[in-house]
């Protein structure tokens, strides 16, 4: 009897042992198949930014060695932020542009995106693949070949003032990739009200810019860019909201058609809010690549004219590659940084909680 307890308890052992060699194999195994991730993570995300947080503090040009940078302090956030200067008034004109450009952007392709995946998830149309694909076929042509067509579109001569032409006899061809003139401040001429006649409260001047130039609007080419980026991006979002469409169970519509509901009652009560975690996600991804847009600016406009198409990633790019400012190029990028994370919590707050309702 005691032997056969002793040779239950070893074999208890051994179980033990061999689940702890088990577990510790699991654990190895997984380390092993997480540490490429981890590495690249680390290398090309972690080790940057803090990198980038070190430089916004030096006069770095990028050029030299980083050991060779001077310290700084907060110099370059201050020239940025709170010194009066061509760099801050550089910034705010930039992040006023952003400003325009998202809040025209987002709302507009997120509305045609909802409307094009609506179209695209129809049954009843037999061509809804060609609807889908050629919806969704600006999003994965080349954004610098896209800028390109726009930039022909646009010319005085191009087709877009043709068409203009050919609608409106008395319509006057205008350079849209070169023109400055803010929406809002063509709205205002139309009623008499300039620079010299508007109220002296808009002469003030908060951040290195007047208020009249605040209440500018986007320009006239900044408006030709804006509607380059809703064109190309509302296909990926099409296809996010068609997922979501397609996601929605059935039943409710059924219920809803079974007690007499109209299509907009039907979009109102049961798709809209059955999409508020999408819409959430969409808005916040859209406001996120307005805030970051660089590659349309760089291709059509450089910035201009009048610094009207400054955007806050172009001027990291400028400070950076083309005045040798490291930098400042850094600083520049944190603070962009910032916006983006505390708007995105704004949304989440905003958004979101009526997105989990």
């Amino acid at each position: 009897m005691a032997a056969t307890t002793q040779s239950v308890g070893q074999m208890q052992n051994q179980i033990r042992i061999l689940g702890r060699s088990y577990a510790q194999d699991e654990v190895l195994a997984g380390v092993f198949f997480m540490l490429p991730a981890v590495l690249v993570f680390l290398v090309f995300l972690i080790i940057p930014i803090f990198f980038a947080v070190a430089i916004s503090f030096t006069d770095w040009d990028g050029l030299s060695t980083p050991d060779t940078a001077q310290y700084e302090g907060l110099k370059n956030y201050s020239e940025l932020l709170l010194e009066s200067g061509i760099r801050q008034k550089d910034f705010f004109k930039a992040l006023k542009n952003t400003v325009y450009y998202t809040l025209g952007v987002v709302p507009l392709q997120t509305v045609l995106a909802l409307a094009l995946a609506v179209v695209a998830n129809q049954g009843w149309r037999r061509a809804r693949s060609f609807f889908r694909t050629t919806f969704y076929f600006p999003s994965i042509t080349s954004s610098i070949v896209i800028s390109l067509i726009f930039m022909w579109l646009f010319t005085k001569s191009g087709l877009i003032n043709y068409l203009l032409q050919a609608v409106f006899p008395g319509y006057t061809p205008i350079n849209w990739l070169d023109d400055s003139t803010g929406f809002f401040h063509g709205i205002f001429n139309l009623f008499g009200l300039n620079l010299r006649s508007a109220p002296e409260w808009m002469r003030s001047d908060i951040a290195g810019l007047a208020i009249w130039d605040w209440l500018s609007g986007p320009s006239t080419t900044m408006v030709a860019i804006m509607l380059l980026n809703i064109w190309t991006t509302s296909g990926t979002i099409m296809v996010i909201f068609l997922a979501a469409l397609q996601d929605i169970p059935r039943p409710l519509y059924e219920a809803a058609s079974v007690d007499g509901a109209t299509a907009w009652r039907t979009f109102r009560s049961i798709t809209l809010p059955m999409l508020r975690p999408t819409i959430f996600f969409v808005v916040t991804i859209g406001m996120i690549g307005c805030f970051q847009v660089f590659d349309q600016i760089f291709v059509i406009s450089s910035g201009g004219p009048a610094k009207t198409t400054l955007t806050i990633a172009w001027m990291v790019y400028r400070n950076g590659f083309l005045n040798a400012d490291m930098g400042l190029a850094a600083a520049t990028a944190l603070i962009l940084f910032a916006i983006i994370f505390v708007l995105t919590l704004i949304q989440r707050r905003v958004i979101g909680e009526r997105a989990r309702i």
